[in-house]
């Protein structure tokens, strides 16, 4: 593989990692009080900008508009966050799982996957 051809791989990679970081921390910074008072303030601010703008057509674009381009942006962003967490609890049930077939001497038991999460936690509990 060539310098060129391997620095074009690993450029998706590290594009992926820098929107993983960006989506994680937006998304933890979005359900703060810091992030609530930062978009409530900017309401006021554009509330009170509407009579110097006596109310127009433009006045009322600008806040639709910058609701719409957050709106659309944080879908993105949160969904990226979620679908990680989504990885995370997988493969932290996966572990668990595991353990239990492990602490059973159980290579494969069909009737531990077809149990529902409710029934898993009871054979857990009834385990200890």
């Amino acid at each position: 593989m060539t310098r060129t051809s391997h620095l074009l791989h690993a450029a998706p990679i590290r594009i992926e990692a820098h929107f993983q970081s960006l989506s994680r921390h937006i998304a933890d910074f979005s359900g703060t009080a810091a992030a609530f008072i930062c978009a409530a303030s900017s309401i006021v601010v554009w509330l009170i900008t509407g009579p110097l703008f006596h109310y127009s057509d433009g006045w009322q674009l600008v806040i639709n508009t910058g609701t719409t381009i957050v709106t659309f942006l944080m879908v993105f962003l949160i969904q990226n966050a979620q679908n990680e967490d989504t990885r995370e609890l997988h493969a932290k049930l996966d572990a668990v799982l595991q353990e239990l077939r492990a602490e059973r001497n159980m290579v494969h038991d069909a009737e531990l996957l077809q149990l529902t999460p409710d029934e898993l936690l009871q054979e857990a509990r009834a385990g200890d």
